[in-house]
């Protein structure tokens, strides 16, 4: 799978689950916001244009004239100046506390002629103090695990009788799907126990979709899993 099949899986996972939740079901941005932490741990591209009537539908990204920027009144002549898009945080590479690029979309970004910021970020919460943002929307999205957000969409995807997403999904296994820094922190009763878990297996038993799961790269074999108990249990169904 390469990293734009990752691309392609989360935007396909924020169709579906926007396709099916309730309209105004608050867990959704949430949800979102699980799928692109997953996908910014790999050397994917920015996709939200993909899928920015979504986005903006389900309160994960907002939208607003450049003008009306909290800086713009200090430094209207560099955002008039723009014309490409733009993400707005500054880095010095050479501070001492520089710790790499991976919160470029904190300060929103342009792409004339219109300023973007994602629910939850430091752009986000200005203009939510500044009242331009208002009821649900300036309240902070629920952050939810991974598994959880894929739950949903499994749930989603079998409406859509889209195997191919339930199992490239299940196909990521415990240690992502479930995991931290190292590797995941339960054990097969504890997996076993979890509403989400339970959900997303039943899902997959009832589409048939462990096959799919089993063809992808990303497919750890068991010979080389770090919990080869719990690996071989979540391949188990």
């Amino acid at each position: 799978m390469s990293m734009h099949e990752i691309e392609d899986l989360v935007a396909d996972s924020v169709r579906v689950l926007d396709s099916h939740a309730a309209p105004d079901d608050p867990r959704v941005r949430g949800w979102f916001a699980a799928l692109y932490d997953f996908q910014s741990g790999y050397d994917c591209s920015f996709t939200h244009f993909r899928v920015l009537d979504a986005l903006m539908r389900r309160g994960y990204t907002y939208r607003f004239p450049i003008d009306e920027h909290p800086d713009y009144a200090a430094r209207n002549t560099y955002f008039d100046a723009l014309t490409e898009f733009t993400g707005l945080r500054a880095y010095d590479e050479d501070d001492p506390a520089f710790a790499g690029y991976d919160a470029w979309l904190e300060d929103g970004y342009v792409d004339p002629p219109f300023l973007y910021c994602d629910a939850g970020t430091a752009l986000w919460q200005r203009m939510a103090a500044l009242g331009r943002l208002s009821g649900p929307d300036a309240a902070p999205p629920h952050r939810a695990p991974l598994i959880e957000a894929v739950r949903e969409v499994a749930v989603a995807a079998e409406k859509e009788h889209d195997h191919d997403l339930i199992g490239s999904w299940y196909a990521w296994g415990a240690g992502t799907l479930l995991g931290g820094p190292t590797g995941c922190p339960f054990d097969v009763t504890e997996l076993a126990g979890m509403p989400a878990v339970r959900d997303l297996r039943a899902v997959v038993a009832r589409t048939d979709a462990l096959a799919i799961a089993q063809r992808s790269p990303y497919a750890v074999p068991l010979d080389f899993a770090d919990d080869q108990d719990l690996e071989g249990w979540w391949w188990r169904l």
